[in-house]
């Protein structure tokens, strides 16, 4: 190959000298896009000819006792690295591993013409950038002692988009936090009541505090109603004689309460429910209007409170329901204010300036950073089923931008209003703290659809999810190349 890439650069750079030494008559004037075309091309074989030397990050400490080959790749909106050979052949960021005292050396192939490099914060290397793709760097390193250490890329946004695997040397185990899930599972969405009479419906709630995993390695002191964030799916019908009654854990530190935007009375029911912990208080309302609307907790310092974990969902149905739909999801978006920046493992607490101040570190789904994106809680649908969600913002502070990366709205519901006009064919939805809307779409294509708020910065503070279409391809609505392959 590299031969005939020689001859054709031979052959072009004779064919140029030649005609630089013959007088250049009239005609071949108008030939000189010819030329110019031809040194193109030569300009692109010397690219091609001129294949980068593996770039060298840090010192080469000798030969490798243990040697790992990680090549990038991605599809622009998930980045990885994937193990190149041997037992991590083809896995996703895998975990390498090696005694300590050895040698161990890290070969980076860049499987993209975009820019990556490696970089392991706790051995202070990098490899510099891979800027082409083929092109190579090698970095060693030597742990003395067991640990444990994340590789990563620190071109902006790419770890935030998947780039980065875990090295464990001897025994170490994972650095960092563990604490309870409290990822609410989004098809956690109670069924739809159809066209019964209205109802005497009893809710019980009780307010938990919990020691929950926020990210990796790191976990936070949340504020919950029923052990999730967002609390439970609300259903009652338009009409219903609602019977609420909130409790408060007698291991609990704060006082807690609840305001539904679905009440018509002072505070939501909050001025009925401030209740000590070990306590529980009970409230009646009727549901009058028909809607989707949050609720969360009204006890000082409510933005606090909120921004905790304290919010959820209440659906007022309208007297019939709702029209029929194959999947329903239940989605919640919040801010979480830390005093240590986002990533830090190890238990994080609540910064009360950076919340005045509307500077979150963690902006989240469902109450943790990336957690739909967890097998266990990505939204799952199939080919040519209709998907609803239920989409609303606890808060406390910021507006979002509701986006699903692949797809188009339907029909939606704006405001949360199931008595107006449905919009239709809409792309993005902008839904204000403590708001809800409604969205329905049809799935036609399989894969992995990602959901996100359009301030796409807020990305990388862990604001992402999944939603997984299983099935058979469409030729007919979307595939890859011309339009006759």
């Amino acid at each position: 190959m590299k031969t005939a890439r020689f001859l054709l650069f031979a052959l072009a750079i004779t064919t140029l000298l030649l005609s630089a030494c013959v007088p250049e008559p009239y005609a071949n004037y108008l030939a000189r896009p010819t030329v110019d075309a031809l040194s193109s091309q030569v300009a692109e074989i010397q690219q091609q000819l001129a294949t980068p030397e593996p770039r060298i990050g840090g010192e080469i400490l000798g030969t490798p006792d243990v040697t790992y080959t990680l090549k990038t790749g991605g599809d622009g909106h998930m980045l990885m690295f994937y193990g190149v050979g041997g037992d991590i052949d083809g896995i996703a960021n895998p975990t390498l591993t090696a005694e300590p005292g050895q040698i161990v050396e890290i070969r980076l192939i860049n499987g993209q013409a975009v820019e990556h490099d490696l970089r392991i914060d706790e051995f202070d290397i990098e490899t510099g950038p891979v800027t082409v793709e083929g092109q190579e760097a090698i970095l060693q390193f030597r742990a003395d002692e067991a640990t444990a250490a994340s590789y990563y890329c620190s071109i902006p946004g790419h770890r935030a988009a998947g780039m980065e695997g875990l090295i464990l040397i001897g025994d170490a185990e994972v650095g960092g936090a563990t604490g309870d899930s409290v990822v609410n599972n989004p098809a956690n969405v109670p069924a739809p009541l159809g066209g019964r009479e209205p109802q005497t419906v009893q809710i019980d709630l009780t307010a938990v505090e919990v020691q929950g995993q926020l990210a990796n390695g790191t976990t936070y002191s949340y504020f919950t109603f029923n052990g999730a964030v967002p609390g439970p799916f609300l259903r009652v019908r338009v009409g219903d004689t609602v019977e609420l009654t909130l409790a408060n854990e007698e291991t609990n530190k704060f006082v807690h309460s609840i305001d539904l935007h679905a009440v018509n009375g002072p505070g939501g029911g909050a001025v009925y429910s401030q209740v000590e912990p070990g306590g529980s208080k009970t409230f009646t309302f009727t549901a009058l209007n028909p809607g989707i609307y949050v609720y969360h907790c009204a006890t000082a310092s409510v933005p606090h409170h909120i921004s905790a974990g304290m919010y959820g969902l209440i659906l007022v149905e309208p007297e019939g329901g709702l029209p029929p739909v194959d999947r329903e999801f239940y989605v919640m978006q919040g801010e979480i204010y830390t005093d240590q920046p986002y990533g830090t493992p190890g238990e994080m607490t609540h910064d009360h300036e950076a919340m005045l101040n509307e500077r979150p570190e963690y902006i989240v789904f469902n109450g943790a950073a990336g957690g739909l994106t967890l097998e266990d809680y990505a939204l799952q649908a199939e080919v040519g089923e209709t998907v609803r969600i239920f989409f609303g913002v606890g808060g406390p502070n910021f507006t979002s931008s509701f986006h699903v990366i692949g797809e188009i709205f339907d029909r939606v519901y704006p405001f949360g209003s199931i008595t107006s006009d449905v919009l239709t064919d809409v792309q993005t939805i902008s839904v204000p703290p403590g708001s809800a809307w409604i969205v329905e779409f049809k799935v036609e294509e399989p894969g992995t659809y990602i959901l996100v708020d359009h301030a796409l910065s807020r990305l990388e503070r862990g604001l992402v999810g999944y939603l997984i279409v299983t099935g058979v391809e469409s030729e007919d609505v979307f595939h890859e190349g011309p339009v006759n392959p």
